[in-house]
């Protein structure tokens, strides 16, 4: 599952050029090269898929830092595949372009079987995606408003790094406790039971204890977002970012503080809540 959330965002200026192909001009340490470059590869599938005869020059601005572990590859695939698709005349639906984002965070990811993040980022709101068939998803419907506080501490730790940690085999009871506490979590979310995810969402066996490792302070910025009021608090996606559900706006600012005052490196954070929009034109 991934939750898209309002924030920080990148955002992919676009211009149609007679020559086909699509050019990248960055002024970041990001490539250039269309094929190594999230929102490039995605712009030029859509191209593909519309036959189109022209051409594309992106210009990505970065509103996520790189390697936060908050979704800034898949943000960048997004917005490529909905400007390029805007500059086109908007010949398809966000529903039409889940393979063209897919095939752009693989620059990032290393396959095309990781649309947890890629697939919020168009659509916006919680996505359950199998990493079978990525392109098989289902749109989750979230009950009142949920109180998201995320703390951006100033490192860096790239996706494909995180995923080198991880363990190549699990048992079979810790396989059996997971998949229960995801169906529990699962059943919380739908229910908008805030205060209920904790157990289910901070126990988890395989991936968490294994990447806390890599970010500084871990436990002291977690033990310091529970005693100052969260329901949960967990890293997200590889880290080194991390997240805590707070009950309310207020006890979201008391967390958020005692979050940036555990951290052992210098870090931002901010009370945020769900994104429901996804890609979209700015103006």
């Amino acid at each position: 599952m991934g939750l898209a959330f309002e924030g920080p965002g990148d955002r992919v200026e676009g211009y149609v050029t007679d020559k086909p192909g699509v050019v990248v001009d960055n002024d970041l340490s990001l490539p250039t090269d269309a094929d190594s470059n999230t929102a490039g590869r995605a712009a030029r599938a859509v191209l593909r898929k519309a036959n189109a005869d022209c051409g594309l020059r992106l210009k990505i601005r970065k509103g996520i830092p790189l390697g936060s572990g908050i979704g800034g590859s898949a943000a960048s695939a997004a917005a490529g595949a909905w400007a390029a698709n805007l500059l086109l005349g908007r010949p398809f639906e966000k529903e039409d372009l889940v393979d063209a984002v897919l095939e752009g965070e693989s620059v990032a990811s290393g396959g095309i079987h990781h649309g947890d993040n890629a697939l919020p980022a168009l659509f916006g709101g919680l996505i359950l995606t199998s990493p079978v068939h990525p392109a098989d998803y289902r749109r989750i419907t979230l009950g009142p408003a949920l109180h998201l506080v995320v703390l951006l501490p100033a490192i860096r730790i790239l996706t494909k790094s995180a995923r080198e940690v991880l363990p190549t085999t699990v048992g079979f009871r810790d396989y059996v406790h997971n998949a229960s506490d995801l169906a529990f979590m699962l059943h919380a979310l739908l229910g908008g039971h805030w205060e209920r995810l904790g157990p289910y969402l901070m126990r988890d066996r395989f991936v968490e204890p294994v990447r806390a490792k890599l970010v500084p302070a871990y436990a002291d910025i977690r033990a310091a977002a529970l005693e100052a009021g969260a329901y949960a608090v967990a890293l997200t996606g590889s880290g080194p970012a991390m997240f805590a559900i707070a009950p309310n706006q207020a006890i979201g600012t008391d967390v958020r503080e005692a979050m940036i005052s555990a951290s052992d490196v210098p870090a931002q954070g901010y009370v945020t809540g769900v994104d429901t929009r996804g890609a979209r034109r700015c103006r």
